[in-house]
């Protein structure tokens, strides 16, 4: 299917904004901490429940020791550390900074396809990336945000942010390095998530904070009715998707489009936050989008 790589990586986009939204109304019941150890575990389910529907196996026990190896590593680098960088950049400096922050991940994402695989880009598609990185940071940068922290924790934030971009794309560039011969997303997934639940749960076992983290999630049905909601759109589908559109196009042009959740969620906001959206806004959602259209070029 032509374009499938950068459609799938839109459907990312949209699945991400919807999942940030179930997790920040988690988060403001569980804590950002107790909200990533609960989401890939409702993760792990869905996707042990979708593997046995579609291919009458819960979990791909004969994906081979190799492909096993990249995808566990590109869980835990992906989904374990580098989701908590950017709750800990959350907390440090926001959602406006964190997010523009995580928009770095095309680049690292660009590099480390090029150091890896070669991959390379064409100059049409290296102007969509400026352009879309270009109206992203304009629309998250114009977002007002109250609150003021001191130096020591805006560092801190800023090194968890980059953290954050980091894992996310090295997350993808060691995905695709198992995804070869149309390997299943959602296989591919839940092995990814396997290797994350493992990873959270082991060291909040060594905290001791596992059994608290039950009892708090048993406590806040509320809470963990969000996080249902996130984990469906989120760790679920859209990093299925993620994974389907780095097997079908260059991890740069993926991991730019899927930068678009900051675009999504201003409609999102408008008609369901009732905020209210000033023409930078606007503006740099449509230099974002120009830039994508760019990226649909061969």
């Amino acid at each position: 299917m032509p374009l499938l790589g950068e459609l799938s990586a839109l459907l990312t986009s949209f699945c991400w904004a919807m999942s940030a939204v179930g997790f920040s109304n988690a988060t403001r019941e569980f804590g950002s901490q107790v909200t990533n150890r609960l989401r890939v575990v409702l993760a792990l389910v869905a996707l042990i429940l979708i593997n046995a529907v579609l291919y009458g196996k819960p979990i791909p026990y004969d994906a081979g020791l190799d492909r096993w190896g990249w995808l566990a590593l590109s869980g835990v680098v992906g989904l374990a550390l580098g989701d908590a960088f950017l709750f800990s950049a959350y907390r440090y400096i926001g959602p406006r900074l964190g997010l523009l922050l995580l928009s770095l991940a095309p680049v690292f994402g660009a590099f480390a396809a090029w150091a890896f695989f070669g991959e390379t880009l064409s100059p049409v598609q290296i102007l969509g990336i400026v352009i879309t990185l270009g109206g992203i940071s304009w629309v998250v940068l114009v977002r007002d945000e109250s609150g003021t922290q001191n130096r020591r924790d805006w560092r801190k934030g800023v090194l968890f942010g980059v953290l954050a971009a980091l894992g996310q794309a090295l997350g993808l560039v060691l995905s695709k390095q198992a995804m070869g011969n149309d390997f299943s997303p959602f296989a591919a997934t839940l092995i990814r998530m396997i290797a994350a639940v493992a990873s959270l749960w082991i060291l909040a076992a060594f905290q001791g904070q596992a059994v608290k983290t039950v009892k708090t999630v048993l406590a806040t049905p509320k809470g963990l009715r969000w996080a249902v909601f996130g984990a469906f759109f989120g760790p679920v589908f859209g990093v299925s998707a993620s994974l389907l559109a780095v097997q079908h196009t260059a991890v740069g042009v993926a991991s730019t489009i899927m930068a678009l959740p900051p675009i999504i969620m201003l409609p999102i906001s408008y008609f369901f936050y009732k905020e209210k959206l000033n023409w930078q806004s606007v503006l740099g959602t449509l230099v974002a989008i120009s830039g994508v259209a760019l990226l649909f070029l061969r």
